[in-house]
């Protein structure tokens, strides 16, 4: 699977102030350990960057690109920044993101054919988030449609079926891992990608990185092609590089329904296997379901 990293984002505190006082160093460094630590683009997230957004965003790439060779994925909600991010990527670009709501498709929509550049497209509407997979295959379908009609080719296209908190329902993520299951059929060439650490918001701190782990596990062989993930997360960089099988085996049997003799599990994997059967529905979601 594609990896994503989201170490860069403007929420961090870090981030936010090396990006508001030009301090390109702690950003360059943050860059480097995440192409080190082996993921394959480099998101950039500034928000919605309402001061100075084409300053702002022309500075951070162009800082980043000092620095690492990896494609870059731009990510604010400010398509005045994102012109002026993709005017200086050296590589093909991502456009993290446009949706189906109308003021995006207007405005996000036409710089993906302008800069030639790959482009996320959620399946947020008008309307909202699609309640199922068969909405939200509806939904998306409609705005490729609407993309295609602008010049931007289906294999540049990344459809994102925006990934709920396991907190707030366990069934919309049965939901999500039906639709990623369909999208090849239903809009073949058409390339997946999720924020996977929503997964897991509102979780215990400690507990985070496993939710985020199953559920790219569990993605991934639903047929998901790339996740937006944090690259620090060595269990998670190994799961997805085939080093631990004996978990990815154990997660895909929770996926199949088969039975599992718990007794001769060790304490890790007792703890990815009750995780595993969480995300799945199959056993309610509460933050200590790894002590019961």
């Amino acid at each position: 699977m594609i990896l994503i990293g989201e170490n860069i984002q403007i929420i961090s505190k870090a981030v936010s102030e090396a990006l508001a006082g030009r301090q390109a160093v702690p950003l360059q460094e943050l860059a480097s350990k995440q192409a080190e630590a082996g993921v394959h683009w480099i998101d950039l997230n500034i928000g919605p960057a309402r001061k100075n957004p084409t300053e702002t965003m022309s500075w951070l790439v162009n800082a980043i690109q000092e620095v690492v060779d990896l494609p870059l994925s731009l990510d604010t909600t400010n398509p005045v920044a994102m012109e002026a991010g993709l005017a200086l990527c050296r590589r093909k670009a991502l456009i993290n993101s446009a949706s189906g709501a109308q003021d995006s498709k207007e405005r996000m929509l036409p710089l993906a054919v302008k800069f030639n550049s790959n482009v996320v497209i959620s399946v947020l509407n008008d309307a909202g988030i699609p309640s199922d997979a068969a909405a939200r295959a509806e939904s998306i379908m409609e705005t490729i449609e609407y993309a295609n009609n602008l010049g931007i080719s289906t294999e540049d296209i990344w459809v994102d079926p925006i990934l709920m908190p396991v907190g707030v329902g366990q069934q919309d993520i049965l939901e999500v891992i039906e639709f990623v299951r369909m999208l090849p059929d239903i809009a073949p060439g058409v390339k997946s990608t999720i924020g996977l650490s929503n997964v897991s918001n509102g979780a215990p701190r400690h507990l985070r990185h496993i939710l985020n782990q199953v559920m790219m596990v569990i993605l991934e062989r639903a047929g998901l092609y790339s996740a937006i993930v944090d690259s620090f997360d060595q269990d998670l960089i190994d799961l997805n590089s085939g080093k631990k099988q004996e978990v990815i085996a154990l997660i895909q049997k929770v996926m199949d329904g088969e039975d599992v003799d718990v007794s001769v599990l060790s304490a890790v994997e007792r703890d990815y296997y009750k995780t595993a059967r969480v995300i799945m529905g199959r056993e309610l979601y509460s933050p200590s379901w790894l002590e019961i």
